[in-house]
């Protein structure tokens, strides 16, 4: 009750409304880092909700492992992991979309040398080649945890979930971006968007505070420290007029106004200090012949209690790092101080605050207008951190918000949002292009030849948006190059991380013939426009390319409210006869747009005078307002659009498609129908054993001892034995099937006996309910009896003798089945079962259900009388008699002739036309109410 509460209390102030249909099921968020994954729901009743795992724990680690076969996830990878290091994979989500001869791969090379790490030459990426020669890419293996974190939201939602929002850390360029799609796409997810993780804890922060936020702009700062990498976030909050639905509304928007972050920076780079600190204490005590940096095990041992040994670290000033034979069976424990790991981590921390003031040089402000600094991640509960950090800004640091889920929660609220069956309060997200982009092509000339660069997104522009680069002076096939603009703003060290520069190459062909197939028709080129789109996921897509041009064509024309509107449209058309430089352009919009919507393509009107063609009407000059013609001959400048062929070559790390798209999805499907038959085994196993137990327990029971014949007890506990002692000795192992036929076999040699127990246990109470029909039954016939005679009758005298017979039939069944269970012994055969009784009660059920609910509905007839003295002779007729077996009531009304008009009953009528009397109650009725009413 009080969780009920609790759910509509959330519902409320958040806004949530289910709108069912067949498009309203659950949608989900997976806020998957480095080291741990969350998820969240979005359910009918149950707004906002964390996933539980297995463990009915609210986070997962982010590892998968392999062994013999099998998969494990989590705290079992873990487990696996420390056993056989090589065979278990962590922090995945690094090495996503990265090639080979990428700093952080070398990293990560460094930080886990058990691993396999190859190249991946045809796509430009990497993979992890494991012992039986079997390799995995970083999105196969990130494509099977976000598969498990599905079922798990499944398993809270109680139904299939398909769609799905993922957060991704901000820094992520293109090819990561696109990497992490298609490992949603292996694991069977719709995406509906990647959202940057500052953004959704500012979104969720957002929705909790929406009542604390107006017109004036409100400056927070967001300190996230995870894993692996740290980022510094420079958000506003403000109410903003949108216009949808025809009128205007207010909602509150958060928008990304700067960034900074260090990749490398996290709880990982500590940890990771920590373990070689303890390995080479170790090696110090010279209790091992060999070192224990040559053993995989070891280490992994190692860096598993280095970070249990960080955490408590963090609420103590010292800890006792231990660990049960780590190398040749030798034990291993070191007191570890919080001073020493402050020691060891120093270089670390000396870069704690760099991301903070790459933040505020992004947003162009300064702390003074940032009224608080929310702190995010779990790296940033060790207290040296925070001391840093308080020292360098100088301000108290806020926690008021759920470190561990507010990206999930986040998340899942854009998920919402964005799904077909729920809505939501409305909350704005305007999001910031980390690395600008910009377009690079040859500016030929007749002497020289120079490179021209036009930004087409610049730093921190807002998304999603659609941007439109025109091409002037260009007849024939040309390139252009995509690919990030001027990055001064990112730290140096950052920049070989980001991987290739360039993005690809767009190569134009047909330009000359589209020219000329438009001077034959006389029209005038406003050049080539090349149009872009960065969808709110931030990823970059060419719309299409086209050549646009005009012609003058001289009409006759009515001058009407449509000529007019054409003229003051065909001005966003209009330019000079020069010929302008290359540039950017955005796409007109309203001046006040809903923000989910993506901007709209020039609204030029379109008519279809060719394919791909667009007519605007634009006068050249208004007549003198002496004239008086209704028809006027007016000029139209039809605009042509011919679309220009194109290819494009991208660069860096390249998406699965084709033949290894096809072999990673057939690797990732084999698994899951591993999966899927290890649990179907497991289940059967559990089952059969359960079985076995429980049926050995009922033996004992005099309840079964009565109810089974001669040797049935003795032929069943010999059985169950045979099973038991088969399940540990050769059992183990086997397949479902196995498990199954064993189990269906026990089934069959027990039917007889539990069937016969059951009997047993449950006709007294059948019986007793039966007897408790019939008297019913009786006395309700007595009443009908009663009740039938006289001019108003309720039932027929067939119904009577209907209802009597099948009092009369069941009364004899109830008595033979008394008779023949007497004389029937506990381990004979049962003759009548309790379904056969309870068919039996039903036929009677329905009998007098149908019979009470008619008496429910029955009204008695009434007739209306023509006061005397009225003058008239016409008589009042009475309304015809119901029919006594017609379920429904016919609508009664009286007719006076001479007014021509009908009554109908319950309806104001003066009292001097005419009265009708309440028909008295009789004996028979107050009998059947007080029946009923018993």
């Amino acid at each position: 009750m009080t969780r009920n509460l609790v759910v509509l209390g959330l519902s409320i102030l958040l806004g949530f409304l289910y709108l069912g249909g067949a498009n309203g099921l659950a949608v989900m968020s997976v806020d998957i880092g480095s080291e741990w994954m969350k998820v969240a729901i979005v359910s009918p009743g149950v707004p906002m909700e964390i996933a539980l795992n297995k463990e009915s724990k609210r986070k997962t680690p982010a590892v998968i492992a392999f062994r013999e076969d099998e998969r494990f996830f989590g705290e079992d990878a873990q487990g696996v992991g420390i056993r056989f290091p090589k065979n278990s994979f962590s922090y995945i989500l690094d090495l996503l979309g990265k090639s080979i001869d990428n700093p952080i791969v070398s990293l990560y090379q460094k930080r886990f040398p058990y691993h396999e790490i190859i190249a991946d030459v045809e796509r430009n990426t990497i993979g992890f080649r494991m012992d039986d020669g079997t390799i995995f890419t970083p999105e196969e293996l990130l494509a099977q945890l976000l598969h498990k974190a599905k079922e798990m939201a499944e398993n809270s939602a109680g139904q299939k979930i398909k769609e799905a929002v993922i957060t991704v850390p901000g820094f992520f360029n293109q090819a990561e971006r696109r990497a992490m799609i298609q490992a949603a796409e292996l694991a069977d997810i719709k995406v509906l968007q990647l959202i940057n993780d500052y953004t959704a804890v500012a979104l969720n922060y957002g929705i909790f505070h929406r009542n604390e936020f107006n017109d004036t702009t409100q400056y927070i700062m967001f300190y996230d420290m995870g894993a692996s990498s740290t980022t510094a976030t420079v958000v506003s909050y403000q109410n903003v007029k949108t216009k949808e639905r025809g009128y205007v509304e207010t909602h509150p928007q958060v928008s990304i106004l700067g960034v900074g972050y260090d990749r490398t920076l996290g709880g990982l780079e500590v940890q990771t200090r920590l373990q070689q600190h303890l390995a080479e204490e170790f090696d110090k005590l010279k209790k091992t012949k060999s070192s224990v940096f040559e053993s995989p095990r070891a280490m992994a041992k190692l860096f598993k209690e280095a970070g249990r040994v960080k955490n408590v670290l963090s609420a103590n000033a010292d800890h006792y790092a231990q660990i049960e034979g780590l190398l040749d069976e030798q034990d291993f424990k070191l007191q570890v101080t919080r001073e020493k790991l402050e020691e060891l981590a120093a270089d670390v921390m000396e870069r704690v605050t760099a991301p903070i003031q790459m933040a505020l040089n992004t947003s162009q402000l300064t702390m003074s207008v940032v009224s608080h600094v929310i702190l995010v991640g779990a790296a940033t509960r060790m207290p040296k951190i925070q001391e840093m950090l308080q020292n360098y800004l100088n301000t108290e640091l806020s926690k008021n918000i759920n470190t561990d889920e507010a990206a999930a929660l986040g998340g899942v609220y854009k998920a919402a949002d964005l799904s077909s069956g729920f809505k939501v309060k409305k909350f704005i997200t305007k999001d910031g292009v980390l690395f600008p982009i910009q377009i690079v092509f040859d500016k030929s000339n007749e002497e020289k030849s120079k490179q021209v660069r036009r930004t087409l997104f610049s730093k921190m522009n807002a998304y999603p948006q659609k941007k439109i680069i025109t091409f002037n002076k260009r007849q024939g096939d040309f390139d252009f190059s995509v690919g990030y603009a001027d990055l001064d703003h990112i730290p140096p060290h950052e920049i070989p991380a980001i991987g290739n520069l360039n993005l690809s190459t767009v190569s134009l062909t047909g330009v000359t013939e589209a020219f000329e197939k438009h001077q034959k028709e006389g029209a005038e080129s406003k050049g080539i426009k090349a149009h872009f789109a960065m969808d709110d996921s931030g990823l970059l897509e060419l719309v299409n390319i086209e050549l646009v041009s005009e012609k003058s064509t001289a009409v006759e024309k009515d001058e009407g409210t449509f000529s007019k509107l054409g003229s003051t449209i065909s001005k966003l058309f209009s330019g000079s006869d020069e010929p302008e430089a290359e540039k950017v352009e955005e796409p007109p919009k309203e001046d006040i747009k809903p923000v989910r919507e993506e901007p709209e393509a020039p609204p030029a009107p379109e008519t279809p005078e060719k394919q791909n063609s667009t007519n605007a009407t634009k006068p050249e000059e208004p007549k003198p307002s002496n004239q008086t013609d209704k028809s006027e001959k007016k000029v139209t400048l039809v605009i042509l659009k011919e679309p220009i062929p194109s290819s494009e070559t991208k660069y860096g790390p390249q998406a699965l498609q084709g033949p290894k798209l096809k072999e990673s999805i057939e690797k990732i499907k084999k698994l899951e129908l591993k999966d899927l038959e290890k649990v179907r085994r497991e289940t059967a196993l559990n089952t059969l054993e359960s079985f076995v137990i429980d049926t050995q327990q009922h033996l004992q029971f005099d309840e079964y001892k009565s109810a089974a014949a001669s040797g049935e007890i003795e032929k069943i506990n010999e059985a169950c034995s045979a099973t038991s002692d088969w399940l540990y000795e050769d059992g183990f192992g086997k397949s479902a099937d196995v498990y199954e036929e064993k189990l269906n076999d026990l089934k069959k040699l027990t039917s007889d006996l539990y069937e016969r127990v059951f009997e047993h246990r449950e006709r007294p109470e059948v019986l007793a309910g039966m007897e408790t029909m019939l008297n019913g039954s009786k006395f309700f016939l007595n009443n009908m009896k009663n009740i039938s005679g006289g001019e108003n009758k309720i039932f027929t005298a067939i119904e009577i003798e209907t209802l009597e017979k099948t009092i009369n039939d069941t009364h004899e069944f109830h008595q033979t089945v008394i008779k023949t269970v007497a004389e029937t012994k506990s381990h004979e055969p049962i003759k009548f079962k309790v379904r056969d009784i309870a068919n039996k009660m039903a036929l009677l059920d329905r009998e007098v259900k149908y019979l009470v609910n008619k008496a429910k509905i029955w009204k008695p007839t009434v007739e209306e009388k023509v006061p005397e003295g009225s003058g008239s002779d016409n008589q009042t007729e009475s309304a015809p008699a119901r029919n006594s077996t017609s379920p429904v009531d016919s609508e009664e009304s009286v007719t006076i002739d001479s007014e021509e008009e009908t009554i109908t009953e319950g309806q104001g009528v003066d009292s001097a036309t005419t009265e009708k009397p309440e028909p008295p109650k009789d004996e028979g009725e107050k009998k059947n109410d007080e029946h009923l009413e018993l």
